[in-house]
C-alpha cells in the first residue's frame, strides 16, 4: 500500500485471516456476504486540516443466505485507490468490525467507525476515494471483499484570513482589505500557501444580512490577498474560497469598517 492503512482491515479480521486459515486445501470457502447502501460520513466530504485525526461514521446494509449465520462473520467498511479494495494503493480501513441489527434472516443493518489522521495521508492522496467492504470468516479466516460501493472526496482543509484597513474610514474614503489563502499540507503537519486561485471579496452591511460578491481577485504565488474598495457603509469584508476536488471551501472571519 502507498499509505499506511489506519488499522488492519476490520481491526484485525485480516490478521486473523493470516493466522487462522489452516494449511488443508482446498482453502475455505469466503463468507457468501453482499454489501449495500455504504455511506460514509452521511455522503459528505472528509475534510482534514495539516494535523487532523478526523472520525467518520459509515453504515452499510449486509444480505446473506439464511444458512449463513452473521454471528460467525465479521464485515466492515474499507475506504481505498486503485483497482480494487482487495489490491488497493491505498487503504483506510475501519477501526473494528461493524456493529450489525438483524432486520430479518437475510439482511442486516450495520455501522463502524472509521478514523483518518492527516499524518498517515501524503498530499496527492487528496481527491475521491472509492468505497468497499470486506467480510471474515471467525472460524477459518477467509475473506470476501467487495468493491465499487460508491465513493467519497478527502480533501484538504483551506484557510482565509482578512484585514481591512484603515479603520474607521471616511466615507468615500479608500479600504484596503488584504489577506492570505492556504491549505493544509499533511506531510509536514502545516499549512501552506494556495496561489493562483479564484477568491471573491464579499461585503456585509452592519446590522445583518448576507454577504455578497464585491470583487473576485487571484491569490498570489504565496497565497496573498490584496483589494480595494470604496468605502460607503459600516459593514464587514472578508474572502471567500469555492474549494477544488482536492482543497475544501472556505470563508474566511469578516473585519468589520466603521465607516464616518
Amino acid at each position: 500500500m502507498r499509505i499506511r492503512a489506519t488499522a488492519a482491515a476490520v481491526s484485525g479480521a485480516l490478521a486473523l485471516s493470516a493466522l487462522a486459515v489452516p494449511a488443508a486445501h482446498p482453502a475455505p470457502a469466503a463468507p457468501d456476504v453482499t454489501f449495500s447502501h455504504l455511506k460514509v460520513n452521511g455522503g459528505r466530504a472528509i475534510t482534514l486540516g495539516a494535523t487532523s485525526i478526523v472520525k467518520v461514521e459509515a453504515t452499510y446494509t449486509v444480505t446473506h443466505p439464511a444458512t449463513v449465520s452473521m454471528s460467525g462473520v465479521l464485515t466492515g467498511p474499507v475506504l481505498y485507490r486503485g483497482s480494487s479494495a482487495e489490491r488497493a494503493d491505498a487503504q483506510i480501513a475501519a477501526d473494528g468490525p461493524g456493529t450489525c441489527a438483524t432486520v430479518d434472516a437475510t439482511t442486516a443493518n450495520c455501522r463502524a467507525t472509521i478514523t483518518i489522521p492527516a499524518r498517515e495521508l501524503y498530499d496527492s492522496d487528496a481527491g475521491t476515494w472509492k468505497q468497499g467492504g470486506v467480510a471474515v470468516d471467525k472460524k477459518t479466516g477467509a475473506d470476501t471483499w467487495r468493491s465499487g460501493l460508491g465513493t467519497v472526496p478527502v480533501r484538504r482543509a483551506a484557510r482565509l484570513t482578512a484585514d481591512a484597513a484603515p479603520e474607521p474610514v471616511r466615507k468615500g474614503g479608500t479600504i484596503t482589505v488584504t489577506g492570505r489563502l492556504t491549505r493544509a499540507d499533511w506531510r509536514h503537519g502545516t499549512w501552506v500557501a494556495f496561489g493562483g486561485r479564484s477568491v471573491k471579496l464579499q461585503f456585509r452591511a452592519a446590522g445583518g444580512g448576507a454577504y455578497t460578491t464585491v470583487k473576485t481577485l487571484t491569490s498570489s504565488a504565496n497565497g496573498a490577498l490584496r483589494a480595494t474598495v470604496r468605502a460607503r457603509s459600516d459593514g464587514s469584508y472578508r474572502f471567500g474560497f469555492a474549494g477544488t476536488s482536492t482543497t475544501s471551501a472556505v470563508s474566511g472571519p469578516g473585519d468589520h469598517v466603521d465607516v464616518r
